[in-house]
């Protein structure tokens, strides 16, 4: 206990929607431990929470427990607003700016409240809270809890695709950004929440409107500095089933060119489903077509593309880099960051003229109607 007979504080918890933060909180956590000359199961470590509401974690929580690397593993039953009827009212908005606003009003400090009994942990017995995606509840709950916290980028250069915070509050965004920052009265994500105490992004020169709050954490340098017993420890985490990956990797080595396609969660299923079979075909002409499948696209990959060798939806693509005997001649995906990878020869990401041809170019080009 400290010196009033209060508790010690524990040291950080972070809250993760995809398989993507639990891989991103791996690579700070094991650089913090080289800094710090500390070992994986210490105490006191950090807790981690995964958060079921937007992906299905299957058994990973058992997988990262064996790890070691987490105190506790945490899984928390996030609710969005459609499993309270009670917030309906509140998001259809009233008559004008103000009528909006008050509506707004009410429905952040209702959502925070009705959010509550879901949370698993006392935040507050944490120095350090690291949200990714704090547009979801989670970030309601802790701003009108008066928690300070640190948000961390979704995904790699998201914020230079998609600035969910100026897009969801166009019209009157630095009125509807001060409400938030300073007075807590509605709440605006990506930094601009009252209790946000900063925002980690890993590259704030390709966000075009940078929050002042933002502060450049590159991701590049986390994975450069794993070693191998580091990146054996992830995979131990994340892969499922290691010997079949392998057998994969090992089977592909005797494949000609061989081509990647990254999927992604896009547009309706129908529309998706043309759009990978049409890459397929495409790419299919230059070498062999694998298909890498994201983890929060539902489209049945291995029911729709039997033709083509799959690798598990669950693991994140930049996983794949650990694999010295995995090559690539190209990487093909639309909208996900290429740059990273490091098993190919040529990457290509077709961005946004690319999917113009499938759905109308406003439900994509969201940065392009920011004013």
């Amino acid at each position: 206990m400290d010196g009033k007979g209060k508790q010690p504080k524990l040291p950080r918890i972070y809250v993760c929607h995809t398989y993507y933060h639990v891989y991103v909180t791996f690579l700070k956590e094991l650089a913090l431990l080289r800094e710090t000359g500390g070992k994986p199961g210490e105490e006191p470590g950090a807790d981690l929470v995964l958060s079921r509401m937007s992906n299905n974690f299957e058994d990973l929580k058992s997988r990262v427990e064996k790890v070691g690397l987490f105190r506790r593993v945490l899984e928390f039953d996030e609710k969005r607003e459609d499993f309270f009827p009670e917030l309906a009212r509140w998001r259809k908005g009233g008559g004008g700016l103000l009528g909006n606003l008050f509506c707004r009003i009410r429905f952040t400090r209702l959502y925070a409240r009705l959010e509550a009994p879901y949370v698993p942990v006392d935040f507050r017995e944490y120095r350090d809270i690291y949200v990714y995606c704090d547009s979801d509840p989670i970030g309601y709950y802790l701003n009108q809890n008066r928690i300070y916290y640190h948000a961390v980028e979704d995904g790699l250069n998201c914020l230079k695709n998609f600035d969910a915070a100026r897009y969801d509050n166009r019209g009157h965004f630095k009125l509807k950004a001060f409400l938030s920052r300073y007075c807590n009265l509605i709440f605006v994500q990506n930094g601009y929440g009252k209790y946000c105490l900063d925002m980690e992004v890993n590259d704030i020169g390709a966000i075009a409107h940078p929050c002042p709050r933002y502060r450049e954490v590159p991701r590049q340098p986390l994975v450069d500095a794993l070693g191998e017993g580091e990146k054996d420890l992830i995979l131990r985490a994340f892969v499922r089933d290691k010997e079949t990956l392998e057998r994969q990797i090992a089977e592909s080595a005797g494949v000609g060119d061989k081509i990647l396609i990254l999927t992604e969660p896009l547009c309706a299923l129908d529309v998706r489903e043309r759009i990978f079979r049409d890459l397929a075909e495409q790419y299919g002409r230059e070498g062999t077509v694998f298909f890498k499948p994201h983890p929060r696209d539902v489209l049945d990959y291995r029911r729709l593309f039997p033709e083509y060798p799959q690798f598990d939806a669950t693991i994140p693509m930049e996983m794949l880099n650990f694999f010295p005997g995995l090559r690539f001649r190209k990487v093909i995906s639309v909208f996900t960051e290429v740059r990273g990878i490091q098993f190919a020869e040529e990457t290509v990401r077709l961005g946004p003229d690319f999917m113009d041809q499938y759905e109308d170019p406003a439900v994509h080009r969201q940065n392009e109607q920011i004013g």
